[in-house]
């Protein structure tokens, strides 16, 4: 599958995004909530007919629905640089059996960086959480210490998380053997313009800085070849190119790595 994107299409607004998972609490506890986090990262619909969202940093989010199963029934799921969990509390409403949430220390050095707010770390999470009376489980601790779980997933969340890591493709075999037989994940990261999916297999490395401003953690652009090529290095999974959009003059990239269905596969 293949949803072909351009750069002039109307995505959905952040607003519309976090329409898809409607919390809906009293007016005076939405904006208690909302004043308890120093920064908001995902947009969250607290209370909609007073207007009440969170002020979500993040704007490139929309593209992602299409590609976003609208049942994740009995599945477990692994949300792999969550941030404030969005895409975690979106899959246990759509019906994941279990579903983990972890993160590490790099989304505090980055928001000091570049908003100059501190942040502890999990804060918009834990609010969510809260009203939501959730399930969904938060661990601090790095990707690649995923390795130490036991547990295999259905599904694994890997969204903005690739071109931030110093090893994209140790990064890949790790969250790959944590994927079950006949599982799958969907990746998204930071792309390279006018990538039509029949890249030769380009990875750009920008400057410091040079991608987002005050923003240091961008290490890597991919081109569809390059992420295919890595993935094929990986065990037992296969690549499928999505989308390559541009948002705001941003290249990103999208796809599904899949693990196959193999008789006697551990």
């Amino acid at each position: 599958m293949r949803h072909e994107v351009a750069e002039n299409v109307q995505w959905p607004t952040e607003r519309e995004v976090a329409d898809e998972l409607r919390i809906e609490v009293a007016p005076a506890e939405a904006r208690r909530v909302l004043r308890s986090v120093p920064l908001w990262f995902h947009t969250f619909a607290l209370n909609r007919e007073h207007g009440l969202y969170t002020p979500g940093v993040a704007r490139d989010h929309g593209y992602r629905l299409a590609s976003i199963p609208d049942s994740f029934d009995g599945l477990s799921v692994l949300d792999v640089g969550a941030f404030d969990g969005f895409y975690g509390f979106l899959s246990e409403a759509r019906g994941a059996a279990r579903v983990l949430a972890v993160d590490n220390d790099q989304c505090v050095e980055w928001v000091r960086d570049r908003w100059g707010v501190t942040l502890a770390g999990g804060e918009g999470f834990h609010a969510i959480k809260d009203l939501l009376g959730s399930e969904v489980e938060y661990r601090r601790m790095d990707a690649f210490a995923l390795d130490g779980l036991d547990a295999r997933f259905d599904f694994i969340f890997c969204f903005g998380l690739l071109h931030r890591v110093e090893n994209p493709l140790g990064l890949l075999r790790v969250l790959t053997r944590r994927l079950a037989e006949g599982g799958r994940m969907l990746i998204e990261t930071y792309g390279v313009n006018g990538d039509d999916g029949r890249g030769d297999g380009a990875v750009h490395v920008p400057a410091s800085g040079d991608v987002y401003p005050h923003d240091r953690f961008v290490y890597w652009q991919f081109s569809g070849g390059a992420l295919a090529n890595l993935v094929a290095f990986t065990e037992l999974s296969s690549f499928e190119l999505h989308a390559t959009p541009v948002v705001d003059g941003h290249p990103r990239i999208m796809g599904v790595v899949s693990r196959a269905r193999l008789s006697g596969d551990r």
